[in-house]
């Protein structure tokens, strides 16, 4: 393949760790893991990590989480505002804890939610929002953060594709929401093979996460814990349950090449910054093409195309000559999540028509960025791409 979708960031640093690990005999979580909590949540600027097994596990115990909070929990039936386009698991934990989801369209330019219909996707129902930074585009989660306390609604950044991403004062992305998710899959900005991890400034929902990742026990839990009044009988205590939780633990070899790759983390953002303005470069203003708009600094987790519709582009024709030409791609996330099968298990209403996700999930597709220096593959991409749109 002359270029892939997907690549490998690690080194033999990252090696050492894992066998640093294997040496120690000690593979469920421990003190790497912790380490890696600490760690993150610093270079966020947040109070709490608790690390899990994937982003996905990330969503489904934040949802979980409020549903057992003492003060205002999220009932069966609530609804919670989410953006059209997505990955899967930004859905499921939603639908799997009984709530109605009301599907707003993204803006074309940037395929994030579009916040001019906010207000119309308000009910007396609303209870939360869930906020989706695409592909490493930040969304507008200012503007969000804001509508969620004019409404007293919960706030879930969904930032699994967007580490790093910076809004335009500065801030990052993932910071904003009451919960905050984060992946550390194979191909996202770090890497520790499966894992992610959610960051909250909140005492009561940081126990509650560490519970619910599990089984439910409270021995992940200090005395001390808002959650429950320890009793004197250590044989039960041990394993005492308080909620119905998961077992979403990360493996300690997770927590050892997660350190490693966050030190990494300003460089590779670095370098994929620099390959995005290349990018840039050469299809800015090419009106075949809809790139995504930045919202602040984008960490750039790919480089998104959409073929533009009013030239009646034949996209079939587009991906057969990437595919001859050895360039990988694929739909925009998960495309339109109104477009699947799935989505008859769903409790759903929308907010006027989804026009700009049909259009990126019939004309669109994503083409990768690593964090190495990708000039010859652009450039070969920029005149396949050249020909194929002629």
């Amino acid at each position: 393949m002359v270029y892939e979708l997907a690549a490998s960031s690690w080194g033999p640093e990252e090696v050492d760790a894992l066998n640093q690990v294997i040496a120690g005999d000690r593979f469920t979580m421990g003190a790497r893991v912790a380490e890696l909590e600490q760690r993150f949540a610093a270079t966020f600027g947040k109070r709490h990590g608790v690390m899990v097994n994937s982003g996905s596990s990330a969503n489904l115990i934040s949802v979980a989480a409020l549903f057992f909070k003492k003060d205002r929990p999220l009932q069966r039936g609530d609804e919670v505002i989410v953006p059209a386009i997505s990955w899967a698991t930004t859905y499921h934990p939603l639908q799997q804890y009984g709530l109605k989801l009301r599907f707003v369209d993204v803006d074309l330019e940037t395929l994030n939610l579009d916040t001019r219909q906010l207000e119309a996707a308000l009910t007396p129902q609303t209870r939360m929002i869930v906020a989706v930074s695409i592909l490493g585009n930040p969304a507008a989660l200012d503007v969000i953060r804001a509508f969620a306390d004019r409404h007293g609604l919960y706030f879930l950044d969904d930032n699994c594709e967007s580490m790093d991403a910076e809004l335009p004062d500065g801030r990052k992305t993932g910071t904003l929401g009451d919960l905050n998710t984060f992946s550390f899959f194979f191909s996202h900005h770090i890497s520790t093979m499966e894992g992610g991890m959610v960051l909250t400034d909140d005492l009561e929902l940081c126990h509650l996460l560490r519970a619910l990742r599990a089984h439910g026990w409270t021995r992940d839990l200090p005395a001390d814990s808002p959650l429950f009044e320890p009793r004197d009988d250590d044989f039960f205590e041990a394993y005492r349950f308080i909620l119905p939780g998961y077992n979403v633990r990360p493996l300690e070899m997770a927590g050892a090449v997660g350190l490693v790759q966050l030190s990494k983390l300003p460089g590779f953002t670095a370098q994929r910054r620099k390959n995005l303005a290349l990018f840039q470069s050469l299809f800015a203003g090419d009106d075949r093409f809809i790139i995504q708009r930045e919202y602040g600094k984008s960490s750039s987790f790919c480089f998104t195309l959409i073929l533009n519709p009013e030239r009646q582009p034949d996209r079939k024709r587009v991906l057969a000559a990437l595919k001859q030409a050895e360039i990988g791609y694929r739909i925009i996330t998960g495309g339109n999540f109104l477009r699947h099968d799935v989505i008859r298990h769903y409790d759903y209403s929308l907010v006027g028509s989804m026009t700009n996700a049909n259009i990126a999930h019939d004309f669109g597709f994503f083409v990768g960025n690593h964090p190495f220096d990708l000039t010859p593959q652009i450039e070969h991409l920029r005149e396949v791409l050249d020909q194929a749109c002629a």
